[in-house]
């Protein structure tokens, strides 16, 4: 009984020291929070006292934590001082794990999405597959922070995933733990259109996109011609990074608002002037792998009309989570407010809905027939501007001799065949915007 009534006086200190405003406890009991705070102390001593195995105190508090923190969404959960410091490393761009960005639903981890170049994403992790079993293990009755702790592991060591994908039998996947170094920004220039993917949002995001439209502007000056910014699999980050980097491209306007339960504390971000892109066309590609700050990215630049949006509808996630420090070194994950677009729409639970709705697919080249041109009709006329059929020869299978090009394994012919469907369209669409302003140049002013 005395340890219950330290226990009790603990938490009404808590309650008691809590931030909090008349309008938001005006309508509470107290003494209700009383007798629920007894019937906590009641169960916390039945189960010290009588549950199979003794439990530590340290256990039941964290678990009680957790659960009461993983009962409000599926975002908010409380960090153990092992796993804060883990997500401070992540934000850095260096963690170990897998390399997937995951989520409950139903009971089960759904894959937000994989990182480039990580194991998950080599062995085929997809957004949207649900995990059911950890090493044989079931994940129905896990919470989120139980089966990301069980997915971590040594580096080097195995753990086999099975996985739930719409369309197929559930499989087994077995993945070796690794150290995680993600490097958010990854560029090229393709033809004369700068690409540019962020993989997550954390500390080196901004930075990373600022030396890369650097490159771009470096080698190619005024003939750049537009720019892809692909968010496709990236469950967001940090929103300070996500602000900056439509900041990037915007030279005025709102770009994200948050807003709490207090009204009070809602937050505008707005834009400054200055365009890395120079009011160059921008096509930003997202699929059902981009969330939270790929959304307020996205969110952004369609509504202030900076880019066009290609793809697949986004995640949905419009929720903002702050992270708390407690005691001892741990912390908890929060969900404090949700964020809405520069018009003032929440994308929560509904995503962002590409401007030009583009699914991914392959592409395969159907098979050539011969037919006939006026230039084979018997009697045709010449062309009298000296122009006519081109008469340079094409080597048929025939006609090719054995030295005329290096044997390919079937391996390496496939990944030459491998095309990324959505990235051709944007590319395309970025080559129609820059020939029609050719053509066109007072209608583009």
């Amino acid at each position: 009984m005395k340890y219950r009534k330290i226990l009790a006086s603990v938490l009404t200190g808590f309650l008691l020291t809590a931030p909090a405003k008349a309008e938001d406890t005006k309508n509470n009991d107290h003494s209700d929070s009383f007798r629920l705070l007894n019937l906590f102390g009641d169960v916390f001593e039945r189960v010290r006292a009588d549950y199979v195995e003794e439990p530590t105190d340290k256990e039941l508090i964290e678990s009680a934590i957790n659960g009461m923190l993983t009962a409000l969404d599926p975002h908010s959960s409380y960090l153990t001082p092992k796993n804060f410091k883990e997500m401070q490393v992540q934000t850095r761009g260096e963690f170990g794990g897998l390399g997937i960005q995951v989520t409950m639903e139903e009971g089960l981890v759904k894959v937000i999405s994989p990182i480039d170049d990580t194991p998950a994403f080599r062995a085929g992790i997809k957004s949207g597959d649900l995990v059911s079993h950890l090493d044989g293990a079931p994940v129905q009755g896990m919470n989120l922070s139980e089966a990301v702790e069980k997915m971590r592991g040594r580096v080097g060591s195995d753990i086999v995933l099975t996985i739930l994908r719409k369309g197929s039998k559930p499989f087994d996947v077995t993945i070796t733990r690794a150290i995680v170094k993600v490097a958010s920004v990854r560029s090229r220039i393709e033809g004369k259109i700068g690409y540019l993917r962020i993989t997550s949002f954390n500390e080196q995001s901004n930075m990373g996109v600022k030396k890369a439209m650097g490159a771009f502007m470096k080698e190619l000056g005024d003939d750049l011609k537009g720019i892809v910014l692909d968010l496709r699999n990236n469950p967001g980050g940090l929103l300070d990074q996500a602000v900056n980097i439509s900041d990037a491209f915007l030279d005025k306007g709102e770009i994200v608002s948050t807003r709490s339960r207090d009204l009070d504390k809602t937050q505008r971000y707005n834009a400054r002037p200055g365009d890395l892109a120079k009011g160059l066309p921008i096509v930003v590609l997202i699929n059902g792998g981009s969330a939270s700050a790929s959304e307020i990215v996205a969110g952004a630049l369609q509504d202030h009309r900076r880019a066009i949006i290609l793809g697949a509808k986004s995640f949905g996630k419009g929720s903002v989570q702050t992270i708390i420090p407690l005691s001892g070194g741990a912390a908890m994950r929060l969900t404090t407010a949700r964020y809405y677009t520069p018009s003032g729409n929440s994308i929560q639970g509904v995503g962002i809905k590409p401007d030009i709705p583009v699914e991914q697919a392959v592409i395969e080249p159907l098979e050539k027939r011969k037919l006939r041109r006026e230039a084979d009709l018997r009697g045709a006329l010449e062309n009298d501007n000296g122009g006519g059929e081109d008469k340079t020869k094409t080597k048929t299978k025939k006609d090719k001799k054995p030295g005329d090009a290096k044997k390919k394994s079937k391996k390496e012919d496939k990944k030459e065949k491998k095309q990324d469907y959505q990235l051709e369209r944007a590319l395309d669409l970025l080559r129609g915007l820059s020939l029609y302003s050719k053509m066109f140049p007072a209608a583009t002013n």
